[in-house]
């Protein structure tokens, strides 16, 4: 008799039997827990030539891509706070409930939220959260929107899903410093036998591109159909890229060495990426190749720190996380972390004197700008003030020329005069008669 066909049960023994089953799925799932939190926090997967927790997950223990991210993510959350474990194993806790409290689970709040959430539905813990925790109307719209979910493979805050490539950190480990493969907010799904459908949002600036590419590609594709114009505008942008990253080309030019004994030529680079593939070359005992085809890095078999030559022989592809790695293994961790650190350091020095400079360019251009803005204000006034003595001056003119001044001496007389231009008309003819060079007499008083 099968063991899946259960219709000689009586009632009573089959519902015994689905509880009993029911409570080996949640102590299995708590076990389960448990052991991918350990592995990930040993790194295991890295001696399986696996570049990623998730790629783990889904190649080697053939778990779908949703459930590795939602195991993964919840197996994080029940090492920093083990109470989860046995909440899960108990049935007070589903994994849905772990992935709702993750985002607000504190070390000062997670006992009192892990009781108020124990035995609770999922819409009874999004309550919970929403009394706990009120979002403003447009936060929760966004969050309510397709495209703000995290897709399958997307690294979320706090440690949440993770695409193949992302390498993590924990706690206390040597490991690299987290490195986000994020995937965007898209749909590409399978319609036929090499068909996918694409869907997926983008920006203002994005759509301009589109339509520009769309213009520009008119003779080639004079419908303008966005997936044609996809498919050139990609193969351009690969040929780019390889070129730029792996030195590919189809016109190789003969390889120039430099002092450096870091510089990789661009045809060892092109040699090593078609020998390798385009795929992370590291390979575990039981002959696993890594399948990492992103984040890829020229990698010295033999470091140059000894005496490791820039040969075809001695460089190799490997992705960021089995580069480090193999340089851990090498070196040993605690030197690997220090180096980090050190970059680290270095890097966020860097970061700090360039937002100084940055700073000290956004004063000085304020301080310019404002200076200008001074400057053509001093100049606005100047010019009305030019403009109010040369209206006044202009009155006096046919003043002095009736009194028989001749038409230049008696420009120059009345702007000699015009100091204040607001003054009577009479007060600006006797000043601007005082100005004048001629003797008084002849004059009207």
């Amino acid at each position: 008799m099968s063991t899946y066909c259960l219709s000689h049960l009586s009632d009573p023994d089959l519902l015994r039997s689905l509880h009993a089953a029911v409570a080996r799925e949640r102590y299995t799932t708590a076990d389960l827990l448990a052991h991918l939190a350990e592995v990930d926090a040993r790194r295991l997967y890295l001696p399986a030539a696996y570049p990623s927790m998730f790629a783990y997950c889904v190649g080697e223990l053939r778990l779908s891509e949703d459930a590795a991210c939602k195991r993964i993510k919840a197996a994080r959350v029940a090492r920093k706070f083990p109470t989860v474990f046995a909440m899960v194993a108990e049935g007070r806790l589903h994994l849905t409930g772990v992935l709702l409290l993750e985002p607000y689970l504190t070390a000062a709040n997670a006992g009192e939220l892990l009781s108020a959430a124990a035995g609770k539905s999922k819409s009874e813990i999004e309550h919970l959260l929403a009394e706990h925790f009120p979002q403003s109307d447009m936060l929760a719209l966004e969050q309510a929107l397709p495209g703000a979910r995290l897709a399958p493979g997307q690294v979320g805050s706090g440690g949440g899903e993770h695409a193949p490539g992302h390498v993590e950190t924990h706690s206390g480990s040597p490991a690299p410093e987290r490195v986000c493969a994020t995937v965007p907010a898209t749909r590409l799904t399978p319609t036929a036998p090499e068909r996918y459908s694409l869907q997926l949002t983008v920006s203002k600036a994005t759509h301009d591109k589109l339509r520009h590419a769309q213009a520009l590609l008119g003779h080639q594709v004079p419908s303008g159909e966005v997936a044609e114009v996809l498919d050139r505008v990609l193969d351009l942008a690969i040929a780019q890229l390889e070129r730029r990253k792996f030195a590919v080309t189809n016109r190789p030019r003969p390889c120039r060495h430099s002092a450096n004994p870091r510089h990789i030529p661009a045809g060892v680079k092109r040699a090593v990426w078609e020998r390798d593939g385009g795929q992370c070359t590291f390979t575990s005992e039981s002959g696993h190749r890594c399948p990492a085809r992103s984040r890829l890095e020229f990698d010295h078999a033999e470091p140059v720190a000894r005496g490791g030559q820039v040969t075809m022989a001695n460089i190799r592809l490997r992705c960021l996380a089995h580069n480090q790695y193999a340089a851990e293994r090498l070196f040993g961790a605690g030197f690997m972390h220090e180096k980090r650190e050190r970059a680290r350091e270095a890097t966020a020095a860097r970061a700090e004197a360039a937002a100084e400079a940055r700073a000290r360019a956004e004063a000085e251009a304020v301080a310019r700008t404002e200076a200008a803005a001074l400057a053509r204000v001093q100049a606005e006034a100047e010019a009305q003030e030019r403009a109010r003595a040369q209206a006044a001056a202009a009155e006096v003119i046919p003043w002095l020329r009736a009194l028989g001044f001749k038409a230049d001496e008696a420009k120059r007389a009345a702007e000699a005069g015009a100091s204040d231009p607001a003054a009577p008309l009479e007060a600006r003819v006797r000043a601007a008669l005082r100005c004048s060079a001629r003797p008084s007499r002849g004059r009207a008083a």
